[in-house]
């Protein structure tokens, strides 16, 4: 039988009708049904007994008749159902009024699975001997009274035994709170000898005091209210102190005693329950632990699948040209090293495809990779979000919070647009990546984690460096292993092979026929100067899928038409588009002013809205977070 046979949510239909000799008997007995923890059924004598109304105790669970002995509960009733009938004085039920009686159990297997309880009262049967044993004596003479004398002085010494044996420390006061006798646990819990606190106030010497540390007043002590209003007080929350000064967590109950129905003092029982709140602590910590865990894990799933959803669109880094093969050659190099990389290149030139790269290609692609867009974090928000934060530790910080350095231990971690990061918290950056550790906000626990860097950026870092907008150590850090992401205008061959990839991707999510690519497009395609790289090329491609007409893509490449004259007949051939026309690149003063013009443009044009359906990312066909990173860049101010 296990814990559970005593299930209170079990039931059985209840059995009825045990007979005369059942209700007549005058010995109280029980029908219990143990599978459900259930009493079926009880006879006039066990109500009396017990001190409940006969249908108070039918359907009550018979753990409830028993607290605090569950186990002994279901062992006796496993010893019945084994043996068919046994014996027990371990059980004491609570009567109604609160006092533990003293009884002998006796069980016996009924049909059904059913058991009876026969309990017998063992200070009833004492007064009888004691009684009979009078009788005797008044008919036997004074060899029968002397007798009795011994048998008084038997019982007291077997109640000194049951008091001396007893796990749990006893002591009991009269009607003034003054110690009346102390038992040997009490004694060693205490840290007392009894003689010392017989006679005197026992709250002034073990419960003077909150486990706070303010005073605790006779008059609120749960101990004495049993002898003042005859209730049983029952308490787990409070202390004892001992004779050293220390204190321990205690559980007791105070139970009144009466005399003549006067109430003369109290008996109480008390037990030492620091193991079991260490053992509740540290269950506590490990529940925690795994409530992190869970939500670990659902944090890392449910950022997988948004980054899944936003990396979808490209599984593998396209082109053949020497400065995408340089890139390969680049990546199998660091790849199975732990070396920070840093990620160069202007926007939209592929810097988070190349950080994926190397991760796909590293031991620690069975973990995740991590990504953190810096120029999207607000700045009061940059320590929760890299390190995690503590319930509470600030205003609105409701729960516990894992961090992405935590999110990515094992794995890599990402920083997009590490420039951004504002220059007072580069430090706390510069000192986990040194020591590889880092606090929680609010928490003081050291957490070591093991994370593989990976930076991009399309500022330049060290003129950054040389202004004083970014840390000069924290540069050296990163700039372990540098890659330069080319932008599409350097390298106009491998358009052709992208543009084809993104065609095919845009029609397969869009649900539309795939439209062809002609010639005449790759051509409208090299010659354009493509300001967002590979990104804008993406949305034009995707765009030209929306507006296609009768299988043929529409190209919007308004803005660049104007160079195609300038480019000749020579750019009609992609093979040469670069080397043959002759035409001058622009300078990166010409392309900022460019870029910058149309921002500006198109912020006036959405009335300064940046995000969501309607504005300028949308307009230009950029991410939000990389229009906002230009914004700053060339210093713009919004209307």
């Amino acid at each position: 039988m296990l814990e559970s046979t005593w299930d209170t949510t079990a039931d059985r239909s209840g059995v009825a009708g045990f007979g005369a000799v059942f209700e007549a008997g005058a010995e109280a007995m029980l029908v219990l049904d143990p599978d459900a923890n259930r009493i079926v059924d009880a006879n006039g004598a066990a109500s009396r007994l017990l001190g409940h109304a006969r249908d108070v105790l039918i359907g009550m669970a018979a753990s409830t008749l028993h607290p605090g002995q569950l186990p002994a509960l279901i062992v006796f009733t496993q010893g019945v159902q084994a043996k068919g009938r046994w014996w027990t004085h371990t059980l004491t039920p609570r009567h109604g009024a609160g006092r533990v009686l003293s009884v002998e159990t006796v069980g016996t297997v009924l049909p059904d699975r059913l058991v009876l309880f026969t309990l017998f009262d063992l200070d009833e049967r004492r007064q009888r001997q004691v009684d009979r044993e009078a009788d005797r004596h008044m008919r036997a003479g004074l060899s029968e009274w002397q007798r009795m004398e011994r048998i008084f002085r038997d019982i007291e010494r077997e109640n000194q035994l049951i008091l001396r044996a007893a796990g749990e420390g006893i002591y009991g006061v009269n009607a003034e709170g003054v110690t009346t006798f102390v038992n040997p646990a009490a004694e060693r819990m205490l840290g007392w000898a009894a003689a010392d606190l017989v006679g005197r106030d026992m709250h002034a010497a073990v419960h003077h005091t909150h486990p706070d540390g303010c005073h605790y007043p006779h008059r609120d002590c749960p101990i004495y209210a049993a002898f003042r209003d005859g209730a049983v007080h029952q308490v787990d929350d409070e202390v004892f102190w001992r004779r050293d000064g220390t204190s321990f967590p205690v559980e007791y109950t105070s139970t009144p005693i009466r005399d003549r129905g006067a109430l003369v003092g109290a008996v109480i029982v008390f037990r030492d329950v620091s193991q079991r709140r260490e053992a509740d602590e540290r269950l506590r910590h490990a529940l925690a632990e795994v409530v992190s865990l869970r939500e670990r894990l659902e944090l890392e799933n449910a950022y997988l699948k948004e980054e899944i959803r936003a990396g979808s669109h490209h599984q593998g880094i396209i082109g053949q040209s020497p400065a995408i093969e340089a890139i390969r050659r680049q990546i199998d190099l660091v790849a199975g090293t732990d070396a920070t990389v840093l990620v160069t290149g202007e926007s939209g030139t592929g810097k988070e495809l190349i950080a994926r790269a190397i991760h796909e290609a590293s031991r620690r692609r069975g973990r995740p990779l991590i990504r953190v867009n810096c120029a999207a974090v607000p700045r009061e928000l940059f320590e929760s979000e890299f390190f995690g934060h503590a319930r509470g530790s600030f205003t609105g910080a409701l729960r516990d919070r894992v961090g992405r350095f935590e999110l990515a231990d094992g794995g890599t971690l990402f920083l997009d647009e590490v420039g951004e990061i504002p220059l007072d918290l580069q430090g706390k950056l510069l000192r986990v990546l040194q020591e590889r550790s880092f606090e929680r906000v609010g928490e003081e626990r050291t957490r070591a984690v093991d994370v593989r860097l990976v930076a991009a950026t399309n500022r330049d870092l060290k003129e950054e460096v040389r202004q004083g907008r970014f840390r000069g150590d924290l540069y050296f850090r990163l700039n372990v292993f540098p890659i330069s992401a080319t932008p599409l205008r350097e390298r106009p061959e491998d358009i052709p092979l992208i543009a084809q990839h993104m065609l095919t991707g845009a029609a397969h999510r869009l649900g539309v026929p795939e439209p062809r690519l002609t010639e005449g497009d790759v051509r409208r395609l090299i010659r354009y100067g493509w300001p967002g790289n590979v990104r804008e090329l993406e949305n034009v491609i995707e765009r030209g899928v929306i507006l296609a007409q009768r299988g043929r893509l529409r190209l919007d490449l308004s803005e660049g038409e104007a160079e195609e004259s300038t480019l000749g007949e020579t750019a009609a051939r992609p093979d040469h588009a670069v080397a043959s026309s002759g035409h001058p690149p622009r300078s990166e003063a010409e392309r900022r002013a460019r870029d910058r013009s149309e921002i500006v443009e198109a912020l006036a044009l959405c009335d300064g809205k940046v995000f969501g359906p309607g504005g300028a990312a949308e307009l230009l066909g950029i991410r939000p977070t990389t229009l906002a990173s230009r914004i700053k860049s060339h210093g713009i101010k919004k209307a």
